[in-house]
C-alpha cells in the first residue's frame, strides 16, 4: 500500500533518535510515585526529590519491542468488533464536549445524560461510525456517578464499541461493574470485555500527572482495553514548529508506551494524538488548523516505524455552526490523514473547538466519514472493473446508462449521499430550499423517533438499575418540542417551469 508521506526514512530515524536524546538527557516529570518506582525497577534513572525520570535508550528499545502490532475495540455486538490496522480506517465520534446545541431551541446549553442516550441511539444507526466515543459530559450526573452516568446511557442504547475516560480507580471499578451486570456475571464480562477506555497519560511538556498515569498502569495490569492520547499544543506546550512538536510528542508517547509494557508486557497501544497549534494572535485553540492533519500524517509514519496502529483527533473545527468553515476544516485534515494511512480517526459531531456537540453535525460528519472510507477503499482494479468488453459493445456515441452492469453498480459504483444535496435548484426549492443543517437535523429526528434496535433488554436493564442506587434514566426519547419528521417522505408538488438560461452550443 502506498501512502502520502512528508518524511523520508532518514528523517523518521532522526526523529526517533532525537526523542531518545530528550528522554535520556531531559526526561519527564513523573508525579505518580508508583510509576517512578516502576521506572526505577526497570532501569530508568529516578530523582525522587525532583520527580524527574530519565530513560536510557536501551531501556526504551527493550520495552518498545514488546508493543503488539494490533489493537481491538469491542462492543456489545461481537460482530461489530474492530481490529486495527485494517484496510479502511476505524472512525469514531469525538468525545467529552461539555455543551450541547439544543436540537429544539438551537441554543447551546450544558449536556446531560439523556443527550448521551439520544446520541448513542443515533450513532448506532449512522453508517459512517464504527465506534461511539461518548460525545458529551453529563451535567445531571449524581456526584458519585459521573463516569457511570456517561457509560450507562451509551451502553444502553448502542451496540457498537464504546469508549471514554474515567478519572480514577473508583470510577473505573464502577464502570467495570456496569459491564459485568450487562454481561450477566463477572466471568462472562472477563471472557469478552466490551467496554473500552481512554486516558491522557502526558501533560505536555514532558509531564506525567498522577491520576492518568495511575489509570495507565491499572488498565495494563488488568488487561483492560485502553489507550492513551497525547495532546500537545504547538506554541504553548511544544515548540512552534511541526518538526519540534513531532519530536517532543514522539518522546512523550514513547515514555507512556514503555510504562504500559513495564506494567504488563504485550499491552496493546495506539500511537494516538490530538496535535493542535495555538493561534499566536490571541492564543486560541486552533482545533481546525490544517496542521492537525499534517501532524497526524507524520504520526502515521512514526507509528509504522514502531509497528503499532496510528490514530488521531481529526475533523475538528473552530466554527460554532454548520457552515463552510466547519465543512472544510472537517474534511481536509481527516482525508489527509486517511491518505497517509491513519488507522483510527476521532472526528464526529463537535463544533467550537471540542466545546459543543450538535446533532446535525454528527449526521453530516457520518457522511464525510463514508466519503473518507470510499477514498481509502481504492479503485478495486481488475479486468472486470476495467469493463473493456462493455466499452467495445457500447461503442462510439453509445449510452452506458441502460447497460445491465450500470444498473448492477448504481449503488456501489459511487458513494450515494443522503444528506448532501444533488438536486437541480428548482427541485431543491420545491422541497423547501433546506440547507444542510436542517436536512441533517431532520434526519436525526427521524431516526430518534423510531424504536431503538440496540436498546438493552428490559431484564438486563432491570439488573443494572438494581445494582446502582440513583442511576440516571439513560433513555433515548425525543425532547419536548422535537416532533418526528420523516425525511424519507418525498413531497409531491408540481414542478415549476425552469427559468434557467440554456447553455449556448
Amino acid at each position: 500500500m502506498h501512502y502520502f508521506k512528508y518524511l523520508d526514512d532518514i528523517e523518521i530515524e532522526h526523529v526517533h533518535q532525537a526523542s531518545l536524546e530528550i528522554l535520556d538527557q531531559t526526561g519527564l516529570l513523573v508525579r505518580n510515585e508508583k510509576a517512578r518506582k516502576r521506572f526505577a525497577k526497570h532501569g530508568c534513572r529516578v530523582d525522587h526529590e525532583s520527580q524527574i525520570v530519565t530513560f536510557p535508550p536501551a531501556v526504551i528499545e527493550e520495552f518498545r519491542a514488546m508493543l503488539p502490532p494490533t489493537f481491538t475495540f469491542r462492543g456489545r455486538d461481537p460482530n461489530l468488533d474492530v481490529t486495527i490496522p485494517r484496510k479502511l480506517p476505524v472512525i469514531a465520534t469525538t468525545g467529552s464536549a461539555p455543551d450541547m446545541v439544543d436540537p429544539v431551541t438551537g441554543i447551546t446549553r450544558r449536556a446531560c445524560s439523556d443527550d448521551i442516550a439520544r446520541i448513542a441511539h443515533l450513532v448506532n444507526q449512522l453508517p459512517g461510525y464504527d465506534l461511539f466515543s461518548v460525545s458529551t459530559l453529563a451535567a445531571d450526573a449524581p456526584k458519585d456517578q459521573f463516569s457511570l452516568s456517561r457509560f450507562y446511557p451509551a451502553l444502553k442504547n448502542c451496540v457498537k464499541p464504546i469508549r471514554t475516560n474515567v478519572y480514577d480507580r473508583r470510577e473505573l471499578e464502577q464502570v467495570l461493574k456496569l459491564g459485568e451486570l450487562i454481561a450477566g456475571s463477572k466471568k462472562a464480562y472477563q471472557e469478552r470485555p466490551f467496554i473500552n477506555f481512554g486516558y491522557c497519560p502526558i501533560v505536555s511538556p514532558l509531564t506525567m500527572d498522577f491520576d492518568s498515569t495511575e489509570m495507565l498502569m491499572i488498565c495494563a495490569e488488568n488487561d483492560i482495553t485502553a489507550y492513551g492520547t497525547v495532546c500537545p499544543m504547538g506554541g504553548l506546550s511544544t515548540p512552534l514548529s511541526l518538526t519540534g512538536m513531532l519530536t517532543m510528542m514522539n518522546a512523550e508517547w514513547l515514555a507512556a508506551a514503555v510504562l504500559a509494557q513495564m506494567s504488563k508486557p504485550g499491552t496493546a497501544q495506539i500511537y494516538n494524538f490530538l496535535p493542535v497549534f495555538a493561534d499566536m494572535r490571541d492564543g486560541a485553540y486552533a482545533a481546525g488548523a490544517i496542521e492537525v492533519g499534517m501532524m497526524t500524517s507524520a504520526a502515521c509514519q512514526m507509528a509504522r516505524f514502531y509497528n503499532v496502529p496510528s490514530g488521531g483527533y481529526l475533523g475538528l473545527t473552530n466554527s460554532k455552526i454548520n457552515d463552510a468553515q466547519a465543512g472544510f476544516e472537517k474534511g481536509m485534515s481527516p482525508l489527509l490523514a486517511a491518505l497517509s494511512g491513519v488507522d483510527f480517526i476521532v472526528m464526529g459531531g463537535q463544533l467550537d473547538a471540542l466545546m459543543s456537540f450538535d446533532f446535525a453535525q454528527v449526521v453530516i460528519d457520518s457522511e464525510i466519514a463514508q466519503m473518507i472510507k470510499r477514498a481509502c477503499g481504492g479503485f478495486g482494479f481488475s479486468d472486470e472493473s476495467m469493463s473493456l468488453q462493455e466499452i467495445k459493445d457500447t461503442g462510439p456515441a453509445g449510452m452506458f446508462a441502460g447497460n445491465p452492469t450500470t444498473l448492477e453498480r448504481m449503488h456501489t459504483g459511487t458513494f450515494m449521499p443522503e444528506i448532501a444535496d444533488r438536486k437541480m435548484r428548482e427541485q431543491w426549492e420545491l422541497d423547501g430550499a433546506l440547507h444542510i443543517h436542517q436536512r441533517a437535523l431532520d434526519y436525526a429526528r427521524t431516526v430518534l423517533a423510531e424504536s431503538n434496535p440496540a436498546v438493552l433488554e428490559a431484564a438486563v436493564d432491570d439488573r443494572v438499575r438494581a445494582g446502582f442506587d440513583g442511576l440516571v434514566a439513560g433513555d433515548s426519547i425525543l425532547p419536548d418540542g422535537w416532533q418526528a419528521f420523516d425525511v424519507r417522505a418525498k413531497p409531491t408538488r408540481q414542478r415549476r417551469p425552469s427559468h434557467r438560461r440554456r447553455r449556448q452550443t
